[in-house]
């Protein structure tokens, strides 16, 4: 078995579980009864995404966090067929996972496209969310309004074509190689590994398959425009803590520059490291760090 674990960050083991009637898994850090952050993950990733900085976090802040596998993704159901996987529909994963659990609000630590979704909620419905905490993203990706069609035209065609069966690797090394080298984002073996072991499964034959749905990979069949994206990023009321990587996907990029503007209370920490800077050895105890000392330790509702 592929040893993925720091031994120094992790001094709180997860607990599984199974939520929204069966149909969403998690992993859940700190006590029942503490206040509790929900935690969501980027595309193609799991709730392990969270297995370093979570312990860190539940013994700085006295919070428990639930990480959610989003619809599709690690150990949580795959849509029937016919369904798409809209960035929006991943909002019901959240309220249902917020339901659930029993809370009528929520504070959301995200990453990537599930700040995507955490920025969507939050905009929707302001009053079931106390604070955003983003790491290495901020609002949806888009398409120009004038390239609609075109974006439709490809995922009609990619849904249209036959499914191809799931990844298999000879171990849990070649998946995570495999990852390491096919990855959208670059991350190392170190870092990929929770998120890979978490993502694969044993074959009868003794090799290992992946969990994810294949479906995932095929282009969406709509996006949001530029300006909605903006427009949604200005509804947020809820307080926003952004942690970018100095590699990571958003910098100064001038999408990622007006996104920034259009958020009415946000404060924004660069840190050396990339786009799973949560996961980086060398990163996650400085996220913690920002994390722990930016919100109150007294209401972490």
């Amino acid at each position: 078995m592929y040893h993925s674990d720091l031994t120094a960050s992790r001094v709180f083991a997860p607990q599984p579980l199974l939520l929204a009637e069966g149909r969403l898994a998690a992993l859940s850090w700190g006590r029942s009864d503490a206040p509790t952050w929900l935690a969501l993950h980027g595309w193609l990733d799991n709730a392990a995404s969270f297995s370093r900085l979570a312990p860190l976090l539940v013994e700085a802040l006295g919070i428990r966090i639930v990480a959610v596998d989003f619809r599709g993704h690690g150990h949580s159901s795959h849509v029937p067929e016919g369904v798409d996987y809209a960035l929006w529909d991943y909002c019901h994963d959240v309220l249902d996972v917020m339901d659930t659990l029993g809370l009528e609000q929520a504070s959301l630590l995200a990453h990537s496209m599930g700040a995507a979704v955490a920025c969507l909620v939050a905009a929707a419905l302001p009053e079931r969310v106390v604070r955003l905490t983003l790491i290495d993203g901020l609002g949806a990706l888009n398409t120009p309004l004038e390239e609609t069609a075109s974006q439709l035209r490809k995922g009609l065609a990619a849904y249209r074509r036959p499914r191809s069966r799931a990844p298999r690797y000879a171990d849990i090394e070649s998946a995570i190689a495999a990852r390491v080298a096919g990855g959208v984002t670059p991350l190392d073996s170190i870092t990929a590994a929770p998120l890979v072991e978490r993502n694969t499964q044993p074959t009868a034959d003794g090799h290992v398959q992946m969990r994810t749905d294949g479906r995932l990979l095929k282009p969406s069949l709509v996006r949001f425009t530029p300006e909605q994206v903006l427009s949604l990023l200005a509804d947020i009321n809820a307080p926003v803590l952004l942690i970018e990587g100095d590699s990571g996907i958003l910098g100064q990029r001038e999408w990622a520059a007006q996104a920034r503007q259009a958020v009415k209370d946000l404060h924004r920490h660069v840190l050396i490291g990339g786009h799973h800077l949560h996961l980086e050895p060398r990163a996650v105890a400085q996220v913690a760090t920002i994390i722990g000392g930016h919100w109150d330790k007294t209401d972490n509702r």
